[in-house]
C-alpha cells in the first residue's frame, strides 16, 4: 500500500477514536497505565537504593571508627586496604556492583579519618525507561585528638560487693573500661583516669600524713593511750595512798604516732562535704579529717595515664565496710579539681570531665549518720553541685538482691540515659563497655 494511502487511513482511524463513544474508558485507562506503572516501578527501585544507602552509611561510620584506633601506624596503602576489607565485612550486599571504598587520614587541628564509598544498584522497572542502574555514594568522618578527657571512677568496695561475684565482675569490667579509654588516646595526656575505691571512708595513702590539709583532731582523740591510767592499772597504784586520788581524777592522754595512720579520711565538715573547696589550714572545716577505719579501702589513684598503675590498683580492691556514696563522689570531684590535694590539671575549653559512680546498695553510714535518708540528702546536694560544675555523671546500680531502685543514684546521673540498673553482676562488663564507648573522644562528625 502506498505511503500516502497508509497515512490517510491512519488519520481516519484516529478521527474515529476521537468521536467514538464505545469503550473509550478502557482505551484511556490502558494508555494511562503506562506512566502509572513507570512511577510505581521507580518507587520500588528507589526504595531498594535507599536501603542500600542506609546500610552503606552504617558500614562507613563503623569503618571510620575502627580505623581511627590503628590508622596512625599505617601507610596510605594499608589504610585503604583496611578500609576496603572492614567495609566489605560490614556490608554483605551481593546485589551491588562496582563497590569502591577509599579512606583518607589527615592531621590538621587534630586527627581525622574520612571514609568514602560508592557503588551502583541495578534497576528493575526503571530499566524500561532507560535507567539501568542507580549510583550511590556515602562518606563518614571520625575526628579525635582535638580535646582531652578526664574520668574519675568512684567504685563501691563495701562488704556487700563480696556476694554473687560482684567484686570480681567489677574488676574485670574496670580493666575492660581502662582498655577502651587507653585505646581512645592517640597522644600523651589526652586521656587521664582517677580511681576512687570507697566504703565509709576513702584512702589517701599514709604517705600524706605530713600534708597541711589533713585534720588530726578527731584522730588524736580516738587513737592513743592514757599513760597514767596504764600505770595505775598495771601496778595497782590506785588502791590507797597518794596515788589513789591521782588515779581516780587525772589523765595524761597521749596520742598515737601518726606513723600508725592507715591513710583513711572521712567526710569534711558540712557544707564543705558537698563542695570541692580547696583545703586551707586556716579554715579547719576545709581540711580532711583523718580516721583509723579498720575497713579502709585500697588507696585512691589521682588522675594519671599510667595504665599499669591503674590496673594494679584495680587488682588490689577488696570488699569491706559500709556504704557512703557521697565520699566516693566527693573525692571523684576532688580528683577532677585543680589544686590540692589531688592537683588535677586546669580545665581547658576542649576538656570533657566525667564521673562514673558504681554501687550495689543503699547508703548506710558516714561521719555523722548511720541511716540512709540523711546521707541521701547530702548526696543529692553534692550531685547537683558536681553537675553544675560541668561534670557528667554516670551512675550504675548493681542490684542483685531485693533493694529498691536507688532514687538518689538515678537523680545523680546526668540524664536518664546515664543511669543503669543492673540485676546481675554479669551485666557489668557490657555496661562499662557501653559507657566507655560513649565517653570516648572518638565521634562521628558527618
Amino acid at each position: 500500500m502506498p505511503a500516502k494511502r497508509t497515512f490517510a487511513l491512519l488519520c481516519r482511524r484516529l478521527r474515529g477514536f476521537r468521536v467514538s463513544r464505545h469503550a473509550n474508558v478502557s482505551v484511556t485507562f490502558a494508555l494511562a497505565t503506562i506512566p502509572i506503572m513507570g512511577f510505581v516501578g521507580a518507587a520500588v527501585d528507589y526504595s531498594q537504593a535507599n536501603s542500600v544507602r542506609s546500610a552503606m552509611q552504617a558500614a562507613a561510620d563503623s569503618t571510620a571508627l575502627m580505623l581511627s584506633k590503628t590508622v596512625t601506624d599505617m601507610t596510605e596503602g594499608q589504610v585503604n586496604q583496611k578500609a576496603h576489607d572492614t567495609f566489605k565485612s560490614l556490608f554483605p550486599r551481593p546485589e551491588v556492583e562496582n563497590l569502591l571504598v577509599r579512606a583518607t587520614y589527615t592531621k590538621t587541628n587534630g586527627s581525622q579519618i574520612t571514609v568514602n564509598a560508592t557503588t551502583s544498584v541495578k534497576t528493575g522497572f526503571m530499566r524500561m525507561m532507560g535507567f539501568s542502574e542507580l549510583k550511590i555514594a556515602v562518606d563518614s568522618q571520625a575526628r579525635w585528638g582535638t580535646g582531652k578527657l578526664q574520668v574519675a571512677l568512684a567504685l563501691d568496695n563495701t562488704g556487700s560487693m563480696a556476694s554473687v561475684g560482684k567484686i570480681a565482675a567489677l574488676k574485670s569490667a574496670t580493666h575492660n573500661l581502662l582498655d577502651i579509654l587507653r585505646s581512645a588516646a592517640t597522644n600523651v595526656n589526652e586521656v587521664n583516669v582517677a580511681l576512687i575505691p570507697f566504703a565509709k571512708t576513702v584512702n589517701l595513702g599514709s604517705s600524706n600524713r605530713d600534708q597541711p590539709w589533713v585534720d588530726w583532731e578527731e584522730w588524736n582523740d580516738d587513737n592513743g593511750h592514757d599513760f597514767l591510767s596504764f600505770l595505775c592499772n598495771r601496778f595497782k597504784l590506785g588502791r590507797s595512798g597518794q596515788w589513789k586520788k591521782r588515779c581516780e581524777t587525772s589523765t595524761t592522754w597521749t596520742s598515737a604516732s601518726r606513723t600508725t595512720w592507715n591513710g583513711c579520711v572521712t567526710d569534711r565538715d558540712q557544707d564543705y562535704d558537698i563542695k570541692n573547696t580547696a583545703p586551707t589550714p586556716a579554715i579547719v572545716g576545709t581540711l580532711f579529717p583523718a580516721e583509723q577505719d579498720s575497713n579502709c579501702p585500697v588507696q585512691l589513684t589521682a588522675l594519671t595515664n599510667n595504665w599499669t598503675t591503674l590496673a594494679a590498683q584495680v587488682d588490689k580492691m577488696l570488699p569491706a565496710g559500709n556504704t557512703n556514696q557521697p565520699i566516693g563522689l566527693a573525692w571523684a570531684w576532688q580528683a577532677l579539681s585543680p589544686g590540692p590535694p589531688l592537683n588535677a590539671p586546669p580545665k581547658s575549653p576542649d576538656m570533657q570531665r566525667v564521673i562514673i559512680l558504681l554501687s550495689d546498695g543503699m547508703n548506710t553510714e558516714n561521719r555523722w549518720y548511720n541511716t540512709q535518708a540523711p546521707i541521701d540528702a547530702r548526696q543529692i546536694k553534692l550531685c547537683d553541685n558536681i553537675k553544675a560544675a560541668g561534670i557528667t555523671i554516670y551512675a550504675v546500680q548493681v542490684n542483685t538482691g531485693s533493694d529498691p531502685l536507688s532514687l538518689v543514684m538515678q537523680g545523680c546521673a546526668s540524664g536518664a540515659d546515664k543511669f543503669f540498673m543492673l540485676r546481675s553482676a554479669n551485666q557489668l562488663l557490657a555496661t562499662f563497655s557501653d559507657i566507655g564507648t560513649k565517653i570516648s573522644k572518638l565521634r562521628i562528625a558527618q
